[in-house]
């Protein structure tokens, strides 16, 4: 039942880039052969899925700056992260982006990237709230999934094919399609619910108050709501519905565990 759910999604994608294609002439011959790796995709193992993000996010930090070890954030990022390496097997490595936009996001490989602007907004326990809900979507295999999805359109797009089961290298235009298709992807109610928990749920593994999520999620908002700053947010609720209800989730039930809001430092 899963191998056929996953081939008759493959086909609803392709079918979507044949009728939306605005390519003028479309290769035929090309877009049947990414029919071939569209199908593969959908059911691509974890370990080529690593293997395609380990490609997109080797990318990403070409296209950024990326601090190094001697860096005063990188060094605070350590510092808040120490003794966080995996998660559910898989190694965690964190970066830190040098931007004013207010972002952080990870990715199926375990690569976790954090912008600097978000870490002037936060406190420590604050970004490790944010964090524990991006990681959260990787433990739940959130991103594995929203990832495939992408690869089915770039795959379509660009006729790849894979040759006996290895993995393909991804030239630097379609990387640049794939990190489009994903930023605008979005997750779902569920999904942002459920990262939501594994956040609180990670807060309080790591010893820290949980109350520091809805926190985080309160300076998020603020800053949306906010016309003068809204600039240097990177959108990082716009597909974050119902954030003030979130917000009182994750207070109600820190508070109903026992935790107290703790004084704001910032």
């Amino acid at each position: 039942m899963k191998t056929f759910r996953a081939l008759s999604t493959a086909i609803i994608v392709l079918a979507a880039v044949f009728s939306t294609s605005s390519c003028g002439t479309l290769n035929t011959e090309a877009l049947l052969a990414g029919g071939v790796q569209a199908i593969q995709a959908a059911t691509l193992s974890d370990a080529e899925i690593k293997s395609y993000v380990g490609q997109y996010i080797a990318n990403e930090d070409k296209q950024n700056t990326v601090l190094g070890e001697n860096d005063p954030y990188t060094k605070r990022l350590r510092k808040l992260t120490a003794g966080i390496t995996e998660v559910d097997g898989t190694p965690l490595n964190f970066k830190v982006y040098k931007t004013n936009q207010v972002n952080a996001f990870a990715c199926a490989d375990g690569s976790v990237r954090v912008y600097t602007g978000l870490m002037d907004l936060m406190t420590d326990d604050e970004v490790l709230g944010v964090l524990g809900h991006e990681i959260g979507h990787v433990g739940l295999k959130h991103t594995k999934k929203q990832f495939q999805q992408a690869m089915l359109v770039v795959a379509a797009r660009y006729g790849l094919m894979a040759a006996g089961g290895t993995i393909a290298s991804l030239s630097a235009s379609q990387l640049g399609d794939l990190g489009q298709q994903l930023a605008g992807s979005s997750f779902s109610r569920k999904q942002e619910s459920e990262a939501d928990d594994y956040g609180y749920d990670f807060l309080v593994k790591n010893g820290k108050n949980p109350y520091y999520m809805a926190m985080a999620f309160e300076k998020l908002e603020s800053l949306n709501a906010n016309s003068n700053t809204s600039s240097a947010v990177n959108n990082l609720f716009s597909s974050h519905p119902d954030t003030q209800k979130r917000i009182s989730k994750m207070a109600a039930r820190a508070e109903k565990d026992g935790y107290k809001r703790p004084a704001t430092k910032k």
